[in-house]
């Protein structure tokens, strides 16, 4: 459910303090302005969107009447010509409310203003409508000081709830906020001399002339990006679908190849009797000499070195005596 907010400006709600104090008696009167419904979506990086939605109700202008219970009955039945005699020029579609200022009372709605406000309803057909109370008390004995106390309220299947009022002034406004009130109800002259020169500045439609040929490019580019979108999605798939066939076909190979079976079989036999065939030394590179016979292998034409002879030992002649002697060595 939409979260209802009151929206006044400052000069407004100055202008109710400053009536009732100026007045004897408490005041009533009609409240002209719109409602509408705002939409904002907050994207964060723990959620992806948050849409929240906001009833606003903004007050433009007050119209008080000249004396209590003037457009209604004492059992609370509202009259609707004496409502349009107090709009005066004003159309009932503007009023989104009525407003009481009572002295001295606390911040309630009595019974009498909960049956007129349900009548008022019915009677403009609007079911958007609030009512504004307005308190002011004082604050000392002497009356130097006052207190003005201010609500709103509307009814939710005949339970009335306090809504907040926010009071818009543009000191409050933050450098990046916008100003996001409607303009207050202009007068007839200020309406006179805007349209004498808004078909210079504004076309039929009611935009700026340079905002259409934006809103124009705007479009193509929506359009471009979307057939590009398209085309993006269709490669998407293609790829995605390719990549399928790739994953079945790896699986396919997977089986066949823990199955076995007699190909797999078949070609081990192949492989086994062509590595004897080929590895046999016939099938070997030789070279031939000139009658076409096999040169033997460098190895085995080198000869082994020869082992030198073994030293030779000269005999030793027999002496007399029986003793030897050592025999000198030959020259």
């Amino acid at each position: 459910m939409a979260e209802p907010t009151v929206r006044v400006s400052g000069i407004v709600l100055s202008s109710l303090v400053f009536q009732h104090v100026n007045g004897d008696s408490d005041v009533e009167g009609l409240i002209l302005g719109e409602s509408k419904f705002e939409e904002q979506i907050t994207i964060s990086d723990s959620q992806a969107d948050n849409i929240h939605i906001e009833e606003v109700y903004n007050i433009q202008k007050h119209i008080s009447c000249l004396k209590l219970n003037e457009f209604y009955d004492a059992v609370g039945d509202v009259n609707i010509d004496a409502v349009k005699k107090i709009l005066a020029d004003n159309k009932e579609e503007d009023v989104i409310g009525w407003y009481r200022q009572r002295r001295n009372s606390e911040q309630q709605m009595t019974f009498r203003e909960k049956v007129v406000h349900e009548k008022l309803k019915t009677s403009l057909c609007n079911p958007h409508m609030i009512f504004v109370l307005l308190t002011p008390s004082r604050s000392t004995p002497t009356g130097s000081t006052h207190k003005m106390e201010y609500a709103a309220f509307t009814s939710r299947s005949r339970l009335f709830v306090n809504i907040p009022v926010l009071v818009s002034n543009l000191g409050l406004l933050e450098s990046p906020a916008y100003w996001k009130a409607s303009a207050p109800c202009s007068a007839g002259g200020y309406r006179l001399a805007t349209s004498r020169y808004s078909s210079n500045f504004f076309s039929s439609n009611g935009l700026l002339r340079d905002v259409n040929d934006v809103n124009a490019m705007s479009d193509a580019v929506q359009e471009e990006l979307q057939r590009a979108c398209r085309k993006l999605e269709e490669s998407e798939r293609l790829v995605e679908s390719l990549q399928n066939d790739v994953l079945t076909l790896r699986r396919k190979i997977r089986e066949k190849k823990s199955e076995g079976g007699p190909v797999v079989q078949r070609d081990q036999v192949l492989h086994q009797a062509f590595r004897s065939v080929f590895c046999s030394p016939v099938f070997h590179t030789h070279t031939l000499t000139l009658v076409a016979l096999p040169v033997p292998d460098a190895i085995s034409m080198t000869t082994a070195p020869e082992a030198p002879p073994p030293p030779r030992r000269k005999r030793l002649k027999e002496t007399p005596g029986g003793r030897d002697r050592k025999s000198e060595p030959s020259e």
